[in-house]
Formats: structure tokens, C-alpha cells, sequence
């Protein structure tokens, strides 16, 4: 379904732990912004004072103890503070909204992770969300698997309390994601994310163009469009695509 260009656009990513989502978050938007779209980048739980400090609490390995049950209740109170303060507002006034993670991860980690039943997640989803559903969603997959991807999130500043849930609970948690995707295929588009960066973010592109004509277009998109992100990490660390002719206007 092609979108009218002025009016707002959510888009979710979502997949498991150091799936790249970030990565491909960040250069989509650079694109968007470069063709005259404003677009708002967040990330669930957070994007707001009260989503930040929630995101806090809910990740703090310090809080080992939380219960399934609290876990998605917090995860709901922040995306109704994010959903009220921010993603409606963009979306009234014409923005693209770009969300790592949105209820997708919630079917995902508290009914396919922890257990919880799945008729009363879904209720909690859209009673927080006042039944928002994305326009299209991204699902990355790890191709190198469960192990590699924790590996790939974690490196860097160790693990988080969801992180440290085990190699078991994330298998059940990707295979919820592709499940979902199974019986949702028209939003939910799965892309995997082995590859280098830039024949990933091809992809993404690829699955945008119903909403977003000009990515269809290889004079715009095309190798060197990409190129980018495969420099090493400093040199790319914007992640700005080049700039091209006509960039001001929207396909």
C-alpha cells in the first residue's frame, strides 16, 4: 500500500538480541531525512523522561527478581507514555516514525520467552498502544544463530538483565519473531542480517518501496548508495548516504 507522502508513517524493527538493528535504524533515516522527510528515531522501552527511566529499571541486572508479570507491565507503561507524547503526535503532523522494537517484542520475550498468555499481552498491547499497529515492520534475523547474535550485543558493555536470560529463552524468543512473521507477512517483512551492512540495508530498502517509491529506483539506490556502511566503523559511524540530485523530493 502506497502512503500519500505527507501524511505520518510508523515503521518498526524488530528481531532479537544483536540483530543490527540500530545500524540500519540510523541510515534509513539519514536517506529519509535527505529527500525532505522529517523522521523521528526511537526506541522501545524508552523515548521519553518516563520511558528512559523505566528502560532503566527493567534492564538493571540488579533487578534479577522481577517477575514475568512486572516485567510486562512496565514494558506496556512505557510504550503508553511513548505512544501519547510522541509517536501519535509525529504521525498527526506527517512524520516518519522509525521505533527499534514496538509489540511485536512484547509477543516475542513475555509470551514466547517468559510464558505469559499470549489473549492477555495482546490485550495489554493495545490498551497501550490504543490499537497504533506499525505500517510495516522489519524483522531481522541473526543468520549465524541465537549464540552469535547475544555474542555481537553483548560485547561491548556486557550483558543486560534480558541479555542474561539465556541462550534457551532467545531461541524461543526468535522463533516467536518468525512466527510472527509467518502469520503477519503483508507488515512484517524478514530481512537477514549475515551479509555485509550494505546488501542488508538493500534489502530494507526493498521491502520499503510500497511506501517509499524511490527506493525502487537503482539510479538512486544503487551500490554506491550503500557503500557506506561498510567502511570501517569510524569513517561510517553517521551513516549518511550520499547525496543525490532531486534530493529534496518525495517519492
Amino acid at each position: 500500500m502506497t502512503r500519500d507522502a505527507d501524511r505520518g508513517i510508523f515503521i518498526t524493527f524488530e528481531g532479537g538480541e544483536g540483530a543490527g538493528k540500530t545500524t540500519h535504524i540510523r541510515f534509513l533515516a539519514e536517506a529519509l531525512r535527505a529527500r525532505g522527510r522529517e523522521c523521528v528515531c526511537l526506541r522501545e522501552p524508552g523515548g521519553t523522561p518516563i520511558g528512559e527511566a523505566l528502560r532503566a529499571l527493567v534492564l538493571d541486572p540488579a533487578n534479577a527478581e522481577m517477575t514475568p508479570e512486572t516485567e510486562l507491565l512496565v514494558y506496556e507503561a512505557a510504550r503508553a507514555q511513548i505512544v501519547a507524547q510522541v509517536v501519535r503526535p509525529a504521525l498527526e503532523r506527517g512524520a516518519v516514525v522509525l521505533c527499534d522494537r514496538f509489540t511485536d517484542s512484547t509477543l516475542a520475550y513475555q509470551v514466547h520467552g517468559r510464558g505469559l498468555p499470549r489473549a492477555f499481552v495482546e490485550q495489554a498491547n493495545a490498551f497501550s498502544t490504543g490499537g497504533l499497529v506499525p505500517d510495516r515492520t522489519i524483522l531481522l534475523v541473526c543468520g549465524a544463530g541465537t549464540r552469535a547474535g547475544l555474542a555481537r550485543a553483548t560485547r561491548r558493555a556486557g550483558a543486560d538483565r534480558l541479555e542474561q536470560a539465556g541462550e534457551d529463552f532467545h531461541a524461543r524468543v526468535n522463533e516467536g519473531f518468525l512466527e510472527l512473521a509467518e502469520a503477519d507477512p503483508a507488515r512484517i517483512r524478514v530481512v537477514v542480517s549475515d551479509a555485509r551492512k550494505s546488501v542488508t540495508s538493500a534489502t530494507v530498502f526493498q521491502e520499503l518501496t510500497d511506501l517509499f517509491p524511490w527506493m525502487a529506483d537503482a539510479s538512486v539506490c544503487d551500490e554506491d548508495f550503500f557503500a557506506p556502511l561498510d567502511a570501517p566503523r569510524a569513517a561510517a559511524a553517521s551513516c549518511a548516504p550520499p547525496a543525490r540530485a532531486g534530493a529534496a523530493s518525495e517519492g
